[in-house]
């Protein structure tokens, strides 16, 4: 093979199947080279001998159907020049089952083409014109059963992602054109040839041509499954390398010392620590006193003390003459870590001050809108090493912050983080620090195995004592509207308790979301019925809902503040500072405050429009409540009507308070690449057809190959094609998934 030439799969589109449908297959699908098109694999398949159900095609969605032609009539347009094909198809001979109408401008081949009786693959997407479905040009593809031999009759029809502009028949004649002309020497199999004679798998080219071009069903099955374990064991070679790396780094030992804070602090507390929590701090405490890195993922439903464990190694990193740094993802999050933390410790967080403890330690924070005064002072504690926790958002990351010896890095809420953000910290210790992971988002063990597998795991599943249970009940508007004044009524029954109140909404204003909120949580069955349902009413935002809520005869005479990322940060910090002290009555809050925010007096949330928020970020919220020892309720607000799909959502964390149990719904309910690729890191998800939930043996067993690939081989030197795939799978913006939860 000439080295000179780039790989097949490398090869751009348009050198194979020409410039004009090159340029839309990059424009409208986003596919530029060959090994794109080929792994933009069908969707489904149809087959022939099968008529596709018109009834149950959704509207206002690019849909692949196969029907027969009922009549097909030509009439000349009367606004302008030029004719109208009208025809219409049936899945059924006397179209009982469903009529579908075509219309085409200037049709002169489907005027000649679709005859009555003929059968047909269409493409396009459903629209509505007079009350009855429509389909506009649509593409076409002929299915006469007389115009192909037996054998052909029976080949499945694959069905692709497409867009408007490019219909699935266009993709499938391109896949084929790469196919019929594709140099199978120079495409190389990444999976090594022992593990292929092991799982009897097809070689590479062999499996294309049956995934897109099958003689049978069972044949199209098998390739998937070669394709979704070649997946798995580039992903988990991926990791096994990652893991293996770490493991020859250097780091300092950070053996706990005997008297030193953390004993002092422990003495200090005024409960028990749980089993969980007792576990895991010993394995935190062995890891940190060795001297290769730790590498931990530590999860655990929202309010189990997952802080409290990471402060434990905090100090025992400070004992040992380190520095500790814990990065989050937002300011009012840091800024609570700072609040909780420097609580926690009392006198020993104060080291230096005259109320402090003369042999503890310091605790900094540092965001970006501190003064300049305050941020020069944090900058210096940090440098000095006064300070043994420093706590940020991003702000960390910058070149002019600098550590005396940071030996413990924490990364709280590791989903908003890429890789890179992690590592650019991690270079700031003269070796490589120990790392802690923290998540409130419970992951399945698959997901676990797939998204955190350079990171060992553990879970804390006891909630401590004084957490009570949250009840949660979902506010159907759509069909008792009676029950929105009982809201706020049951708002100012909290009130009058004594305690508080969260109001949250999904959107800032008339125009604005709140930064990093995905509103497009539907699954697409669900989106045409999600825009219909946007025209007709508006979503609620925090400022006009804040202004409601004072003219609410309920709620007269109480105090109601909004809260949301567009705030200037010390109007933000004194609004949650505010309702700290139990000065605001009812927030009314974007999701800003998901995580971390900790006020033990409010007990009611009031989620608005509940159904554009996904399961975890519901089960997130809702964790804000019953944190004081005071039962937690939280109502979720709908406008949807019963019977509509994103209502299983909010049924389902209604039914539960098991993170790891709504997790799986979540990952059935939603498109799997939205969690573990596309929306989380902004790009294409990187999981074709791979399922982290449904292929937990395949991922078990591709995991173990990767190992044993590894321990064998840690460069791959004897697997280059494995090499060259995760090179190319693994790009240095698609590593960054790996980090998604």
């Amino acid at each position: 093979m000439d080295s000179r030439l780039p790989e097949e799969l490398d090869y751009p589109l348009d050198r194979r199947i020409g410039k004009s449908t090159a340029k839309a297959m990059e424009k409208y699908l986003g596919l530029k080279t060959v090994g794109d098109l080929l792994h933009h694999f069908p969707r489904r398949y149809l087959e022939r001998g099968e008529l596709t159900p018109i009834a149950d095609i959704p509207f206002d969605e690019d849909v692949t159907l196969i029907a027969r032609v009922q009549s097909n009539n030509r009439r000349q347009m009367r606004a302008r020049k030029g004719s109208l094909v009208e025809v219409v198809v049936t899945d059924d001979t006397d179209g009982s089952l469903g009529q579908l109408h075509l219309t085409f401008f200037n049709g002169f081949n489907a005027f000649k083409e679709l005859t009555v009786g003929t059968r047909a693959m269409f493409s396009g997407k459903v629209g509505a014109y007079k009350g009855q479905l429509q389909l506009t040009n649509p593409s076409y593809a002929l299915l006469d059963d007389d115009a192909v031999d037996e054998e052909e009759a029976k080949r499945p029809i694959p069905v692709y992602r497409a867009s408007a502009k490019v219909a699935s028949p266009t993709i499938a004649k391109s896949v084929g054109m790469l196919l019929d002309v594709i140099q199978a020497a120079r495409l190389r199999d990444p999976i090594p040839e022992p593990i292929r004679r092991r799982e009897r798998f097809p070689d590479i080219v062999e499996a294309y041509q049956r995934i897109h071009r099958p003689a049978t069903m069972e044949e199209a099955y098998a390739a998937r499954h070669r394709f979704r374990y070649q997946e798995a064991l580039v992903l988990q070679t991926a990791l096994a390398r990652r893991r293996a790396f770490t493991a020859e780094e250097e780091a300092t030992a950070r053996p706990g010392v005997a008297g030193g804070l953390l004993d002092r602090f422990d003495a200090s507390l005024p409960f028990t620590l749980t089993n969980g929590q007792t576990e895991i701090g010993r394995d935190l405490s062995a890891e940190l006193a060795g001297d290769h890195p730790m590498n931990r993922l530590l999860q655990g439903e929202v309010g189990s003390g997952k802080t409290l464990v990471a402060l434990r190694a905090m100090l025992q990193v400070i004992d040992a003459g380190g520095q500790a740094a814990l990065l989050a993802p937002t300011e009012v999050l840091a800024s609570q870590h700072y609040e909780s933390i420097t609580a926690m410790l009392g006198p020993l967080g104060r080291g230096g001050q005259l109320d402090g403890d003369p042999d503890g330690t310091r605790v900094a924070l540092l965001t970006g809108s501190l003064n300049t005064a305050g941020r020069r002072a944090a900058l210096l504690d940090a440098a000095s090493g006064a300070a043994g926790i420093v706590i940020g958002t991003h702000a960390l990351l910058s070149e002019n912050v600098s550590f005396a010896d940071l030996g413990l890095v924490v990364v709280d809420e590791q989903h908003r983080f890429g890789v890179e953000q992690r590592d650019v910290l991690r270079t700031k210790g003269h070796s490589t620090p120990h790392l802690l992971v923290m998540t409130a988002t419970p992951i399945p063990r698959t997901v676990a195995m797939t998204v955190f597998g350079d990171l060992e795991v553990s879970t804390l599943t006891e909630l401590p004592a004084g957490r009570a249970p949250i009840s949660t009940f979902v506010s159907p508007l759509a069909e008792k509207p009676q029950w929105e004044p009982r809201i706020w009524a049951r708002a100012r029954e909290e009130i009058d308790a004594g305690r508080q109140v969260y109001v949250v909404c999904p959107k800032i204003g008339a125009k604005e979301a709140e930064p990093g909120t995905d509103l497009a949580l539907f699954d697409r069955e669900e989106a045409a019925a999600g825009r219909e349902r946007a025209q007709r009413q508006e979503l609620t935002s925090v400022t006009e809902l804040t202004e409601y809520l004072t003219t609410v005869p309920a709620l007269e005479g109480k105090v109601v503040a909004p809260l949301h990322g567009r705030l200037d940060p010390n109007d933000k910090h004194e609004t949650m500072a505010a309702f700290n002290r139990g000065d605001i009555d009812v927030l009314v809050s974007t999701t800003v405050i998901e995580v971390g925010v900790d006020v033990p007096n409010a007990s009611l949330m009031v989620i608005m429009d509940a159904d554009r928020f996904g399961i975890s970020q519901l089960h997130q919220l809702r964790g804000r409540v019953g944190r004081g020892g005071l039962p937690g309720t939280c109502l979720l607000v709908t406008q949807l009507e019963p019977g509509h799909p994103s209502r299983e959502r909010l049924e389902a964390v209604a039914a539960t308070t098991d993170g790891f149990e709504l997790s799986r719904k979540d990952l059935e309910l939603r498109r799997e690449g939205d969690i573990l690729g596309a929306s989380q890191s902004g790009g294409r998800s990187t999981l074709k057809l791979l399922r982290a939930v449904q292929d937990e043996k395949l991922i078990e067993k591709a995991r173990a190959d990767a190992v044993a690939l590894v321990a064998e081989d840690p460069d791959l030197r004897d697997y280059p094609a494995l090499n060259e795939a995760i090179e190319t799978y693994l790009d240095p913006e698609a590593e960054a998934f790996l980090e998604r939860g």
